[in-house]
């Protein structure tokens, strides 16, 4: 199906191009970097599925004007894609903005320059500061969902890309935990596949990779729904137990 993510792979780019052109004419010189992460720099990217993932360092920062032409531009664009788009950003010294630890690891391994007037990098989070990040709100954030998940008697359309989601954290998770890295969803479950821990349902990550890379409905998948829980624990047990170390 990838000659389907194409045409909006390209539509992405373009997006990224002219969001570029925003933010430089806005900051001038304070605009010190503007990349692509996520899936449009380091792959897998899926039409239905992927965020548009941007990363900025400007000198001093963003303010909320910033932020709210930012995503005043982006509608003018196409508000299809500005649905997507997920900027990640910081001042010079990493001291302030929104930049969590994995998202760090991307710039520093996989940023696609769209503007670089000066090339500056935090310093790269190694596994213990990858794992202390991981092992708290966006472990406990998924947990929830998937009780949540869990509980219910249908499934909204709203809810098909969280869902799916849910359904490969455990191969995001279990692959950054064990590596330090950020990749791809094939590459993560690939890594899982080989390598999983005790009481992981592989079948049902290996059937929401599917999903995504169909960019079908998830529906076929929310009889499984009750196998969550199970799949946090079983991700649970591997931070309880240091493993990887």
């Amino acid at each position: 199906m990838a000659e389907l993510d194409e045409p909006i792979r390209v539509a992405a780019l373009d997006f990224a191009d002219r969001m570029a052109s925003f933010w430089d004419r806005r900051l001038g010189p304070r605009l010190k970097g503007f990349y692509l992460i996520g899936s449009l720099a380091h792959g897998g990217f899926s039409r239905r599925y992927s965020d548009i993932d941007m990363a900025l360092i400007a000198e001093d920062g963003l303010g909320d004007a910033d932020l709210s032409g930012m995503r005043e531009h982006a509608l003018s664009i196409s508000p299809e894609l500005a649905a997507k788009l997920s900027l990640f950003w910081a001042d010079r010294n990493f001291s302030v903005g929104r930049f969590p630890p994995l998202d760090r690891v991307d710039l520093v391994d996989h940023a696609v320059a769209l503007v670089e007037r000066e090339r500056i990098r935090p310093p790269r989070p190694n596994l213990w500061e990858v794992r202390s990040y991981l092992a708290g709100f966006p472990f406990e954030s998924w947990a929830d969902g998937a009780r949540r998940f869990a509980s219910l008697a249908a499934l909204e359309a709203r809810d098909h890309k969280p869902y799916l989601r849910a359904l490969l954290y455990p191969a995001r998770f279990l692959f950054s935990w064990m590596t330090g890295r950020m990749g791809s969803n094939d590459e993560a479950v690939a890594f899982v596949l080989a390598q999983a821990p005790p009481g992981l349902d592989l079948e049902l990550v290996a059937g929401a990779l599917q999903c995504r890379r169909a960019a079908s409905d998830p529906d076929p998948l929310f009889p499984a729904r009750g196998q969550l829980p199970g799949q946090f624990e079983a991700c649970r047990r591997v931070i309880e137990s240091g493993g990887g170390q």
